[in-house]
């Protein structure tokens, strides 16, 4: 049998596509690491607490996690062109909404809005681009779209920091514009609107009760140190979470249509790997919104000082890439997640330990090092959780793997904006940065609880 070669590069008719799926994961990508280094400066301009504009993250992340399970229905019912252009368009017009927002309660609206956009565009892109670029040019494809989605995180924080201070922070959002134009004027010439012949009527009892539960559970830890709601409405918010995530396991268990069936669990290794990755997400998810905040508000470094300071973690992150899979290969899934998640919470509780007058170098290596380490344990945990998965979960276990990679960003930035206040007041405002060493420390022991989880990897898991 002849095999084809798994490397060809993407022929010129196909260039164009990816050139399209490329602005919308460049577009989600920022967007979801822009905004970190400019909340201080848009709490001053919109008359709130820095240590209250965590929701302003939640929000969109939120949004994206609870809208991910819509993007592959959406794009078998209505056409891959038709769903990819609305998300394109929603997305741009909710970035216009938060550049005009006048308060904090309409950019929150407008920000729920904007990841409903950004929910759809990368899985949507990522279909069209399997749907109809031929199988030996896809990893080629999927190599040159994953740059655009590199390229974001590494000038996201520094292109905030840099916009609030030569112009407004209006800017980080009146960026989107000139490339969502692009992008809604491309999907005309390059997408086509593929859709499937028969498709299962959706799920919808289901997605309301998974939507249910992530907003429960996401806004109740949000609102735990929030003066203006009391103890028990944060509680309740959290019960009701629970609740639907109990009723939503018993509907997938019965329910033959059910978004995510109960039998993609019977599979071992992917649930212990969705288990982890929820747990170790937490902290690892929560430091490019905690970091940038920690060096403004606690030891007054400027915006586009920290925005420079967050690249060492993005080009860590990038080194590491060419030594995950031989580290693997060597020492295998459960020794490298169950070292490597040890470490990485000893780097966050680490963190601690830094003040305003830690040497620049010092700081940076320190980053530099943690993007290293959470990269191995992001792309470690994702090749662990879908590598035993059969072909007909594939595509459910992935979205479900999505969905809840986004739903632990959201709980790790609302959990860690929720500990700062908590220690700010315990502390005082006058010690506040004992109250972000204090959050870095709890958030480096939360990696202890996922590390008894990957004790269970079974100990010759195959490669």
């Amino acid at each position: 049998m002849n095999v084809s070669p798994s490397h060809q590069a993407v022929q010129p008719e196909y260039r164009l596509l990816v050139f399209l799926v490329s602005i919308g994961f460049f577009m989600q990508a920022l967007d979801t690491t822009i905004v970190n280094t400019a909340l201080p400066i848009m709490a001053k301009s919109l008359n709130e607490n820095p240590l209250h504009m965590h929701s302003v993250v939640v929000a969109y992340v939120l949004s994206v996690a609870a809208c991910i399970p819509l993007s592959g229905w959406f794009a078998d019912r209505f056409g891959i062109r038709n769903t990819y252009f609305s998300s394109i368009v929603i997305f741009t017009l909710a970035s216009l909404g938060c550049a005009l927002s006048q308060s904090l309660e309409q950019l929150l609206f407008f920000r729920v809005i904007q990841g409903i956009g950004g929910a759809l565009l990368l899985p949507v892109g990522r279909l069209a681009m399997l749907k109809v670029i031929p199988r030996v040019q896809f990893l080629s494809a999927m190599s040159l779209m994953s740059l655009a989605g590199l390229i974001g995180p590494l000038i996201g924080p520094t292109l905030g920091g840099w916009l609030v201070e030569a112009a407004t922070w209006h800017w980080i959002f009146l960026i989107n514009l000139p490339m969502g134009l692009l992008g809604i004027f491309v999907t005309f010439k390059a997408m086509p609107n593929i859709k499937e012949a028969q498709v299962k009527k959706f799920d919808f009892s289901g997605f309301i009760l998974l939507v249910v539960a992530m907003v429960g559970i996401s806004l109740g830890i949000e609102k735990f140190s929030s003066a203006q709601n009391s103890l028990g409405f944060s509680v309740g918010l959290i019960l009701i979470g629970l609740v639907a995530t109990g009723i939503y396991t018993y509907h997938a268990h019965t329910h033959q249509n059910a978004l995510f069936r109960s039998t993609l669990f019977e599979n071992k290794i992917y649930a212990i790997g969705i288990i982890g990755n929820f747990f170790a997400r937490l902290g690892g998810n929560a430091l490019p919104f905690l970091l940038p905040l920690m060096l403004q508000v606690a030891f007054g470094f400027s915006p586009l000082v920290t925005g420079l300071m967050m690249i060492p973690t993005v080009l860590g992150s990038l080194v590491s890439k060419p030594i995950i899979r031989p580290l693997i290969q060597r020492f295998g899934y459960r020794q490298v997640l169950l070292v490597n998640t040890l470490l990485v919470g000893t780097c966050i509780a680490s963190l601690a330990l830094t003040t305003a007058d830690t040497p620049l170098w010092l700081r940076a290596l320190h980053f530099f090092i943690f993007g290293i380490l959470n990269s191995l344990q992001f792309v470690s945990m994702n090749t662990l959780t879908l590598k035993d998965l059969a072909q007909s979960q594939a595509s459910s276990g992935n979205s479900f793997l999505s969905m809840i990679m986004m739903l632990s960003m959201s709980i790790g930035v609302a959990l860690a904006g929720t500990l700062v206040n908590l220690f700010t007041v315990y502390y005082g405002t006058a010690q506040i940065t004992a109250a972000f060493h204090s959050t870095l420390i709890c958030l480096g022991c939360i990696n202890l609880i996922t590390a008894c989880i990957f004790w269970r990897i079974p100990r010759h898991t195959p490669i």
